[in-house]
């Protein structure tokens, strides 16, 4: 079973925060069973219980599973093959664990065992609905919520808030004497759903600008940074999506970088730009955010790298139009100084599978082979020059110039090969 999604759900979980699913299988004959070695790790990036999507696997294949929290064993009766349980794996993420509106992964689900209801809300959009409970592993989730829910602290807090304000004179009276609020009451509009509801009054508006102006910047920043690489790669990816779809982002490139810089993720900079700024027309785009990307890769050769890896998923995402111009697109990250001459020849020289499967990496690199053999041969030719220049070191003049643009004047060296460009001034951008 392949499940297709709009947008590619392994770009968000399997390259910055989930590990690919490791499969096993065991016994013989009818007592042969698939246990999946890192179900803990998977649903732990997932921010759900690994008996869920072990349980969906079941309900999709009609399987029997078996669940040994005591020594991580996630078993699926049957010999299935890993790569059929990643694809299964998505269609599991899409409907539970996304958000519909905005296709974040930072959801949590709300069980309401009474009214046998599923709710779930997004930290990233502020959305709170209801999941279709058709679903066979919905049956399963009313009966196994999620032992501790990660938004009951949240919840807790803003109870207590509110049970304040109105102590304060908003409204007289009590807060409810719920426990268990969560997300089907308030979509419910049962008369508990106080939970989820903000008091909409002049003063409790007042009240929440004057906190936000006075705690906001420095709770964000502090909250932020002691979040896990993953999640900060998330949050930037968001923020980089938000000025796209705005329509902002041609002129967002500054703005872009203090995000990365207060995340804390510049050098992975260029990875969630290539994802969000290219597709088949990349040539076209490399000029029109060159200055983006040279914000992140200007002499930080671990951007480089990640632009190459970002290039590559590109290249698996549009393998029709992009592979056969592998070499002409390297050429000009070159030209335009967004990848270096020895990071080039570095990422040359290993094929890796940390972006695309071995197999493509190996297409790429043997497509991008005569622009190697070209930027090799430029190189030797440019330390010749160097090298009969040094022999006539002592017969060189110093030239001024009244037209010189810059202030700076040094001895005059051996010319440029003809694929060298001017050093960039990235504060001059």
């Amino acid at each position: 079973m392949s499940i297709n999604v709009n947008r590619s759900v392994s770009d968000q979980f399997y390259r910055y925060k989930m590990p690919r699913l490791i499969a096993k299988v065991e016994g013989k004959g009818n007592g042969i069973k698939t246990v999946i070695v890192n179900m803990v790790d998977v649903a732990k990036a997932l921010n759900r219980p690994p008996t869920y999507p072990t349980k969906f696997f079941g309900c999709e294949l009609g399987a029997q599973t078996q669940f040994d929290s005591k020594n991580d064993r996630y078993i699926v009766n049957g010999s299935h093959e890993a790569n059929k349980l990643q694809d299964m794996l998505d269609g599991f993420i899409r409907k539970f664990v996304l958000c519909p509106e905005c296709d974040n992964p930072e959801t949590d689900l709300h069980i309401n065992p009474k009214k046998q209801t599923i709710g779930n809300s997004c930290k990233a959009c502020g959305y709170r609905g209801m999941l279709d409970t058709r679903h066979k592993l919905c049956t399963f989730i009313l009966k196994n919520p999620p032992e501790n829910e990660s938004g009951s602290v949240k919840k807790e807090k803003e109870k207590k808030n509110r049970k304040k304000d109105k102590e304060n004179g908003s409204n007289g009276g009590e807060a409810g004497n719920h426990n268990d609020i969560d997300a089907p009451d308030a979509v419910d509009r049962d008369d508990d759903d106080e939970d989820w509801a903000e008091e909409t009054t002049e003063e409790a508006q007042r009240r929440r600008m004057e906190e936000i102006s006075e705690h906001a910047k420095g709770l964000t920043l502090t909250e932020d940074l002691e979040k896990s690489l993953e999640e900060r790669v998330n949050i930037f990816y968001n923020f980089v999506k938000e000025k796209k779809d705005s329509g902002t982002i041609d002129s967002a490139d500054k703005d872009i970088l203090a995000e990365a810089e207060r995340l804390d993720v510049k050098a992975m900079g260029p990875l969630i730009l290539s994802e969000l700024l290219f597709d088949e027309n990349i040539r076209d785009q490399i000029k029109k955010y060159k200055r983006h990307f040279l914000r992140f890769c200007h002499n930080n050769k671990k951007a480089q790298k990640y632009l190459l890896g970002g290039f590559e998923c590109l290249v698996k995402l549009h393998q029709t139009q992009l592979l056969p111009r592998v070499p002409i697109i390297l050429k000009d990250l070159y030209d335009g100084d967004l990848v270096e001459e020895d990071v080039i020849l570095a990422w040359a020289e290993k094929v890796s599978k940390k972006y695309v499967s071995k197999e493509l990496a190996k297409e790429i690199h043997a497509k991008a082979e005569p622009f190697i053999k070209w930027l090799k041969e430029a190189e030797e030719e440019s330390e010749g020059s160097e090298e009969e220049e040094d022999q006539d070191e002592d017969n060189v003049e110093v030239v001024y110039s009244s037209s010189a643009r810059e202030l700076k004047m040094e001895t005059t060296k051996p010319a440029k090969a003809e694929h060298e460009e001017e050093d960039i001034d990235i504060d001059a951008i």
